[in-house]
């Protein structure tokens, strides 16, 4: 067998032997190719070419009304970089990404951890937990809204409370993570769900001969053996709350919020675009996001070779 080929032992029919038929590499892949190209018409569509469209965009002043764009250089980034408005947004996403990573984190892992040992109507409470992520964002957004109503909501109403969730700049942000801990916590769930399914039993029943109790066996069994899906969680939930906008803008009825305090990143990168019409500048805001996620996903990146290499 050459480099540039491979063996493939046809079964062999009745009355013959088996046979040894050579498959070059590249009739692999050009008919692999074919199962792929679907989809790469589709990334390339909707994902390459809006994006070398909008990094174009970046270095013209473009607006929504179509007019002819002329090339501006850098003029936009240079602005984007001094804009306190634009770093306000990103400093409000941050701030929601901060409190929202940790909580759905640990929320999600108690709720599975109780699934997952529930006897009795466990699909009851599975579905329980996990049915308000199939919620369209409108429907959550529109729904806490009308529970944390100063005068008509429920929370205020139930808990004796008067506190102004939706009107103070002190308890705005904190309504939107409230909802989006209530709204996304059903898929971190489910991730965690099949991975504590997919521990060995055996492992907790030879800690159970040792005399392991259950919180030795949750802190050395389930927890290190959850390592790799609570990295995937985390991952997933810091590029998910970074671009943060629906619940945001749906429960302010479109607005920034009271003192602005609920403006996100997306939600101002929209404003300056389809408000102000400068496409152009939305463009350059749009890459700096791009850059900013990007450096973050790295680094996180870089953070876990490093664990990985000093736990060999």
């Amino acid at each position: 067998m050459t480099a540039s080929t491979e063996t493939v032992v046809r079964p062999a029919r009745a009355g013959t032997a088996a046979r040894s038929v050579p498959l070059r590499r590249g009739q692999g892949f050009q008919h692999g190719g074919w199962f792929v190209a679907p989809f790469l018409v589709l990334f390339v569509l909707f994902v390459v070419w809006p994006l070398l469209r909008g990094l174009y965009l970046s270095f013209t002043d473009a607006n929504i009304s179509g007019d002819d764009a002329h090339f501006i250089g850098l003029d936009n980034y240079r602005e984007a970089l001094g804009d306190p408005l634009m770093w306000d947004a990103f400093g409000h996403s941050a701030y929601f990404t901060l409190l929202v990573v940790p909580c759905i984190t640990v929320l999600a892992l108690l709720l599975a951890l109780l699934a997952h040992h529930i006897e009795r109507g466990t699909w009851l409470w599975r579905l329980c937990f996990f049915l308000p992520f199939l919620l369209p964002s409108t429907v959550a957004g529109n729904l806490w809204q009308w529970l944390f109503n100063p005068g008509t909501g429920m929370v205020n109403h139930v808990f004796g409370l008067d506190t102004p969730w939706l009107t103070d700049k002190s308890y705005a942000m904190l309504a939107v993570v409230i909802t989006t801990l209530w709204w996304t916590v059903g898929f971190s769930f489910l991730l965690y769900l099949a991975a504590l399914q997919g521990i060995p039993a055996h492992l907790y029943e030879a800690a159970r001969l040792d005399g392991a109790n259950a919180w030795h066996r949750t802190v050395h069994i389930t927890l290190p053996m959850l390592r790799n899906i609570t990295g995937l969680v985390v991952a997933l939930q810091i590029l998910a709350s970074l671009q943060v906008f629906d619940q945001a803008v749906v429960m302010q009825d479109f607005g920034p919020g009271p003192e602005d305090s609920t403006r996100t990143f997306v939600q101002y990168t929209l404003e300056q675009g389809f408000t102000s019409y400068r496409v152009g500048y939305a463009s350059a805001i749009s890459i700096v996001f791009f850059v900013l996620i990007a450096a973050v996903a790295l680094a996180r990146m870089w953070l876990l070779r490093n664990r990985e290499e000093s736990g060999r």
